[in-house]
């Protein structure tokens, strides 16, 4: 009797196991390639969502995820283009004209005329050969110095007494470079033997303009000299014959000399001038004396058959030059 009911007892106990057991057995056996189905009824929203398209995850992002996500899943395969709505043009590069390279120049001060670091009146000469013009004014002719550059005029200085004979129908300037230009007068000194012409620069082209070279003038150079110092006077020859029919090119002339004085009352102009040990010859009268090392420190006005030279000092004609653009303000011209 004992032994039947412990065998009813496991026997129901068994039956209660199996049943149990078998219920989710046959729950995965009702699909049981797709397992994920049992987990979708109850579970969290984003799982259920996977399980909705399960082979497009990028649909829930586009659903769900942040607005710029979003914006790159319209288009993946060209995420640039989004960017680039917005995005300003590049900058072109434009290239720059002959008046900007001339204005460029003129302004770093490339068209000055170099000096040497230390006196070599040849390689100087090489320097501030394309400084002296020619005056041309019929039969007769000097020679005139680049004094000043702008964008719009250039400055010629040269002598009161070669000025005397120009005539603005008929005379005009040379180049070394073989230019010839018209020019005016823009005004001439009361007490020194200094004048000054000036032409317009539309009458070259940029690229002429950028060949010229005015000349440079350093007063701490030009007081430092003593008597003794070495010095070369320049003029240019004039080899143009007429207005309408230039030549290639002026020739030019220069002579290394020493300087004498560089204060000295010369009787014949009836001024202090530099009183120079060297040669001039008729034409140079307007040109240049140089230092050894290229510096502009005077204007070559005479010479004498005895190998002496007389020049205006560079600080008359700064002094001369301030008086004369004073006195062009004032006339408004």
């Amino acid at each position: 009797m004992g032994h039947k009911r412990v065998s009813a007892i496991l026997i129901y106990v068994c039956f209660s196991v199996i049943f149990f057991v078998a219920v989710p057995i046959s729950v995965f056996a009702e699909d049981a390639t797709s397992p994920i189905s049992v987990f979708a009824e109850d579970a969290d929203p984003l799982i259920s969502i996977f399980a909705e398209d399960a082979t497009s995850p990028i649909s829930v992002f586009e659903e769900y995820a942040e607005p710029l996500i979003s914006i790159f899943a319209e288009d993946a395969a060209s995420p640039i283009s989004v960017c680039a709505e917005d995005t300003a043009p590049p900058h072109l590069i434009q290239t720059v004209s002959e008046q900007d390279i001339y204005e460029s120049m003129l302004a770093l001060g490339l068209l000055e005329s170099k000096v040497l670091p230390t006196g070599d009146s040849e390689k100087a000469y090489e320097n501030v050969k394309a400084c002296v013009v020619s005056v041309n004014m019929g039969n007769a002719h000097g020679s005139g110095v680049i004094w000043e550059m702008t964008s719009e005029q250039t400055i010629i200085v040269t002598n009161k007494h070669v000025l005397e004979y120009w005539d603005e129908q008929t005379s005009y300037v040379g180049f070394p470079q073989g230019y010839v230009v018209d020019a005016k007068v823009l005004g001439t000194s009361d007490e020194h033997d200094v004048g000054f012409l000036v032409m317009e620069n539309d009458q070259f082209s940029y690229e002429e303009l950028e060949k010229l070279r005015y000349v440079r003038k350093d007063m701490d150079a030009f007081q430092a000299l003593e008597s003794g110092d070495e010095m070369f006077c320049m003029g240019a020859e004039s080899s143009a014959s007429s207005h309408d029919k230039p030549t290639n090119s002026d020739g030019e002339s220069y002579y290394i000399g020493s300087i004498g004085d560089m204060n000295r009352y010369i009787d014949e102009f009836g001024e202090y001038m530099i009183y120079g040990l060297g040669f001039a010859k008729p034409g140079m009268s307007g040109g240049g004396t140089f230092d050894a090392k290229g510096n502009f420190i005077g204007m070559i006005s005479g010479g004498t058959g005895a190998d002496e030279t007389a020049s205006v000092p560079l600080d008359v004609i700064i002094e001369e030059y301030d008086k004369v653009v004073g006195e062009t303000a004032k006339e408004g011209l």
